[in-house]
């Protein structure tokens, strides 16, 4: 079989650490990059641009971050669509005060400032963990978006109280306004994505990531052996919500165009980005594509089927879409706590010892 390590000899232990240290999947990888700039904007439209590939892309990147905190750090969190907000607001505050900056400049400002608010609600995370954190990051979320629905100011005093994303261009190209293509959108939040993911995957490889690690397994052998609670717990929120805060940025200016944060920021929002994690992997990059993946494609799929080619209530498939979802996380919970990167692990290995898998 073409899935081996016989034969695939390393010099240095530059090239035996790399990320991908097995040819295979390194050619795997540069051919997925491949399809993803250079054939996918040929064909995409505006159907597959809002309904799959930008709400992929964008859940992808706040998955990751949750990720980081929730399954590398073993911080829990439930204030995903607050941070999310943060971002939101801090980028319409960017681009309608700084109409001259680029607004991939902006993106990353926003994720900075949604970094900073990480750390200040990650804060009590140093004296609480387990159920009494998620408790206080439940509170952030609920805090933020109060905070942000009675403070005018935020909203540029609107009498809707809605923030709209003006047009911006990258390179002389929209990315955000109603002028947007859907190419552009989707190589965008690409371009986006693959920073965040090549950061996130060398942060958890590195350092700092066995620091996490290690306060997740065991806090109080980590600090024994010379591991730093408070600057580890305190990185995990700040990269985190920087990584969120991005995802937020680009769910409103580039996908939304509109928002109210309410209903684009509310506490569904943070369940659902949990829900990604839980069922793509916790502690596991991959994991967060596949979530994501499986959980913006689902609906999509229950859509067309039960609707299109059933012909069944609109509402009947958004409920079973929910009882669908909730059982699955159920099933991965007790029958594979690690979701659907352990199975695609689990896979690669009979893959690699066949025709004698065990």
């Amino acid at each position: 079989m073409f899935y081996r390590e016989a034969g695939d000899f390393k010099t240095s232990y530059r090239l035996d650490s790399q990320t991908f240290p097995i040819k295979f999947d390194r050619l795997r990888f540069y051919a997925v990059l491949a399809i993803a700039y250079g054939v996918i904007p040929f064909f995409v439209n505006d159907y597959w641009a809002s309904a799959v590939l930008v709400p992929f892309l964008i859940y992808s990147i706040a998955a990751i971050g949750l990720n980081v905190l929730v399954g590398y750090a073993g911080q829990v969190s439930l204030g995903t669509g607050g941070f999310m907000a943060v971002g939101a607001y801090a980028v319409y505050k960017l681009m309608t005060a700084f109409p001259e900056v680029s607004v991939f400049i902006h993106v990353l400002l926003a994720g900075g400032i949604t970094a900073v608010v990480g750390v200040l609600f990650g804060l009590p995370s140093l004296r609480i963990k387990g159920f009494y954190l998620a408790v206080a990051t439940l509170a952030a979320q609920f805090f933020l978006v109060w905070l942000f629905n009675k403070v005018p100011w935020f909203y540029n005093y609107s009498a809707s109280g809605q923030i709209n994303a003006p047009d911006r261009t990258v390179f002389g190209v929209f990315v955000t306004g109603a002028q947007t293509s859907a190419t552009a959108k989707y190589l965008f939040c690409l371009v986006m994505l693959t920073i965040v993911a090549l950061i996130a995957r060398n942060l958890t490889r590195g350092t700092i990531g066995r620091k996490w690690m290690a306060i997740r397994d065991m806090d109080i052998a980590a600090e024994i052996i010379g591991v730093n609670p408070l600057t580890t717990k305190i990185s995990a929120f700040a990269v985190s919500s920087f990584f969120v805060g991005i995802a937020g940025a680009l769910f409103f200016a580039v996908y939304l165009g509109a928002a109210e944060v309410g209903e684009a920021f509310g506490i569904q929002k943070s369940f659902l980005i949990l829900f990604m994690v839980i069922i793509g992997g916790l502690g596991s990059i991959f994991g967060s594509f596949a979530g994501a993946a499986f959980l913006v494609l689902l609906p999509v799929l229950l859509k067309n089927v039960l609707v299109g080619t059933l012909g069944w209530p609109t509402d009947l498939a958004a409920h079973i879409e929910l009882m669908i979802v909730g059982a699955l996380i159920v099933i991965f919970l007790i029958a594979e706590p690690h979701g659907l990167a352990q199975l695609w692990r689990v896979a690669k290995e009979k893959l690699r010892l066949w025709p004698f898998p065990h």
